[in-house]
């Protein structure tokens, strides 16, 4: 932070040589001081209170509005995350009701899990597990976007259609270019015989190992039976009928869902989609960067206006729950105690609830933060990182004299700027424990972060 700190000295200087006050200013009309207008009349808006047209100008209330997204986000996983271990602690008895929700307790609440399971549960617990997926919101960095050129001036339109970008991560939809990458080829299914890897369900031609939920016949052990006593669950050895895949694998039979294939693959028709690199623009879902597309057909600002929308498309990032279903067979200790399994069976049932709803959390805060999924890298760079790097351009500019800031409003910028710096800067440090703790909690079902 020390290259910010140097930028703000000489951003209050800029604003000393105004002959302004760095305090809020409150005044209005002639008895005032300041004019009426675009200048400022009344308290200056911050941050915190979501009072966000800072500076009377888009490419920087942009970035305000995208550090102000990226703090309620973060503040609300952190929130829901204590909120849904202390309701797993009361379920299990640990812990006080008070107490700290950090490492050292979800350590111990994880431990307290484990070993109710142990003596519960004959073997180990069986999890069908599919990670939740994130994305930067495109709809959000279009609306950025076009709200910037028009406060420029440009005769903006947005077509309420489809909307395409340019992604610089995996595209996955309609590429009006090349699409390129192993597996790249989207076809939706049902497909005979897929040639590549099947996403969704396989219709088992003959029996087969099933890399997910069997649905008929078991040749070795299952998991979990229906009442008619067929298969619903993972089977030791192999399938007969259909497999619910927990992720993308070959399949031997009818792919139900979507069919990925190499983009030279005879499977891969004209009316496939795009699941990899797109050297032009995507239209549909991008995961990682991506610059959205001008609103206007002649406009000098468009490239001003991009990093604000791309910062709050980062900052408002979309992650989907994970799929996770936990099948188990009782112990011999629990066999005919009715009441006692019922209640076991009653702890898994929330600890399922609880657990997609904290692991859809740790994704998006991880994705935040570090810019990593699972540990795969998902954004480059991080959201913190690009925001922060936007921190530095803006300042820049705000000293330089290149933004157009009305002269009322620079003693509400430069604190607005300070508190974003604060924000920005602090993150990985502020959320570094809840992440590890996050990760601890995903051990109760295998998981790695």
């Amino acid at each position: 932070m020390n290259t910010i700190k140097r930028k703000f000295l000489g951003l209050m200087i800029a604003g000393l040589g105004l002959g302004l006050s760095t305090t809020t200013v409150t005044g209005c009309g002639e008895d005032g001081g300041l004019p009426l207008g675009d200048d400022l009349c009344g308290p200056c808006g911050t941050i915190a209170t979501g009072q966000l047209s800072i500076a009377g100008n888009a490419q920087i209330d942009g970035f305000f509005n995208a550090v102000y997204s990226f703090n309620g986000a973060t503040g609300k996983i952190k929130a829901d995350f204590d909120a849904d271990i202390r309701a797993l602690a009361e379920v299990w008895g640990y812990g006080e009701a008070g107490a700290e929700i950090d490492v050292d307790f979800v350590d111990g609440l994880v431990a307290t899990i484990k070993t109710d399971i142990e003596t519960s549960v004959d073997g180990d617990l069986k999890i069908n597990y599919v990670p939740a997926t994130c994305q930067a919101n495109v709809n959000v960095a279009v609306e950025a976007q076009a709200s910037c050129e028009a406060q420029a001036e440009c005769d903006v339109e947005v077509d309420p259609g489809e909307v395409s970008v340019a992604c610089e991560g995996t595209c996955e939809g309609s590429c009006s270019g090349s699409c390129s990458g192993e597996a790249s080829c989207a076809v939706k299914a049902p497909t005979l015989n897929c040639e590549g890897t099947c996403e969704g369900a396989c219709e088992i031609e003959g029996s087969a190992m099933c890399e997910g939920t069997c649905r008929g016949t078991c040749t070795g052990e299952c998991s979990l039976k229906n009442a008619q006593g067929q298969c619903e669950g993972e089977c030791s050895e192999l399938c007969e009928g259909t497999c619910e895949l927990t992720a993308k694998a070959q399949c031997n039979g009818t792919c139900h869902g979507t069919c990925y294939v190499d983009q030279d693959s005879p499977q891969c028709s004209v009316e496939a989609e795009c699941a990899g690199s797109c050297d032009a623009e995507c239209s549909g879902s991008c995961e990682g960067s991506f610059t959205p597309p001008s609103a206007s057909a002649d406009c000098e600002a468009s490239l001003d206006c991009n990093s604000q929308a791309s910062a709050q498309a980062s900052a408002n990032l979309e992650c989907t729950p994970p799929q996770l279903d936990i099948s188990f067979a009782f112990s011999a200790e629990l066999e005919g105690k009715g009441a006692a399994q019922a209640a076991f069976t009653a702890k898994m049932t929330e600890l399922r609830i609880r657990g997609v709803a904290i692991l859809q959390g740790m994704s998006k805060l991880s994705a935040l933060v570090t810019g990593q999924v699972e540990g795969q890298a998902v954004f480059t760079p991080a959201p913190v990182a690009q925001i922060l790097g936007e921190l530095e351009t803006v300042i820049d500019a705000t000293v330089s004299g290149d933004l157009d800031i009305p002269a009322g409003r620079i003693p509400c910028v430069i604190p607005a700027l300070t508190e974003a710096a604060e924000i920005m800067g602090g993150a990985a440090g502020d959320f570094a424990g809840t992440i590890e703790a996050q990760v601890k909690f995903a051990s109760v079902f295998g998981i790695g972060g």
